[in-house]
């Protein structure tokens, strides 16, 4: 039987738990909520975003009798932020993650990514599927998956995207963290969030992706100045070299994860896009996730959901939406 979600009540509202959970060396900031004997959710933030981005979910999970569990990624929010580049390797990540999980709870978990948290999820259910019950992925399709050690991922998006595409520029240490102090934390914010094109993220040097600083962001009704302001306040207190220390690890990722080039993603998968989506329109994603292939790397991965004119942000932008379709998933298993 479906069990329809209703709208829920704004997280401030709900009873919700912060606390602090020793992962892999530092301290990872949780929210939860939901009953302690509840299914465990985990709800895994991208770029640049923090566990606030899955404020609509968490107490609709909760409702449902599911304990929501959302941690601040390293780096982010009220999460440790290590200062070296190394220390934010996929393992380094899932350690931390593995350590939540078994904080929380002895049963295998259910594991929804966005973004860099999707990408991170199919590598948890890679190096650990015994802890994972069933997958609900979001924007990041299992083709940014292990490659062939040999190749640099970076060099074939720089060869035909160029230097200003947004992880290209992301590479130089200091060089986005200069532009973002520059510009400003809360114009970084507000046009990244609401940056809706499908076409590739460029970020020129002469910062005019940025618009001039005397104009004014509109906000979509999905996102409120009291959204941005809970955003801009982490990031201003934190920073973003954590968040981009992640795409400094892109080729490094690439080069450990060679042992599991041609492994398959063995969890039961959702996956959802939207049809507005950036990644949707990155070079052959369109053509993986229609395709055959993606369902050869992931054997248990339902029909993918393309939603109509919705772009990154999908969980964000379409919250009820999105909630609706981890419940119709998760309650299967």
């Amino acid at each position: 039987m479906r069990r329809l979600v209703t709208e829920t009540t704004p997280p401030r509202k709900q009873h919700m738990e912060h606390r602090k959970v020793r992962g892999n060396g530092i301290d990872i900031h949780v929210a939860i909520q939901g009953p302690s004997d509840g299914p465990v959710v985990l709800l895994l933030h991208g770029f640049p975003t923090l566990w606030y981005s899955w404020r609509h979910q968490i107490p609709g999970l909760a409702a449902l009798g599911y304990r929501a569990v959302a941690p601040d990624l390293r780096g982010y929010g009220d999460s440790d932020a290590p200062p070296e580049v190394s220390s934010y390797t996929c393992f380094h990540i899932v350690g931390d993650l593995i350590a939540v999980i078994s904080a929380l709870t002895e049963d295998k978990v259910f594991v929804v990514g966005h973004d860099w948290g999707a990408l991170i999820a199919w590598y948890l259910c890679l190096f650990r599927p015994d802890k994972v019950k069933a997958l609900v992925n979001l924007s990041v399709p299992f083709s940014f998956g292990p490659k062939d050690p040999n190749v640099k991922p970076l060099d074939g998006l720089r060869k035909f995207y160029g230097d200003d595409f947004y992880m290209c520029r992301f590479q130089e240490v200091g060089e986005i963290e200069a532009e973002i102090s520059e510009v400003g934390v809360e114009r970084v914010v507000r046009r990244v969030l609401t940056y809706r094109s499908p076409r590739p993220l460029i970020l020129p040097k002469d910062k005019s992706f940025w618009g001039p600083k005397d104009e004014t962001i509109p906000l979509p009704s999905w996102l409120t100045e009291e959204d941005v302001a809970y955003y801009v306040s982490k990031f201003q207190e934190k920073g973003y070299t954590g968040p981009v220390n992640f795409y400094r690890n892109f080729d490094r990722n690439n080069e450990l994860l060679g042992p599991w080039v041609g492994c398959k993603i063995q969890v039961p998968t959702k996956f959802v896009i939207g049809d507005q989506d950036l990644v949707y329109h990155f070079p052959g994603a369109k053509e993986y996730i229609q395709g055959p292939k993606f369902k050869e790397d992931v054997p248990l991965l339902e029909e993918p959901v393309i939603m109509e004119g919705v772009a990154h942000f999908i969980n964000q932008e379409k919250p009820q939406e999105i909630l609706q379709i981890i419940v119709d998933f998760i309650s299967k298993f």
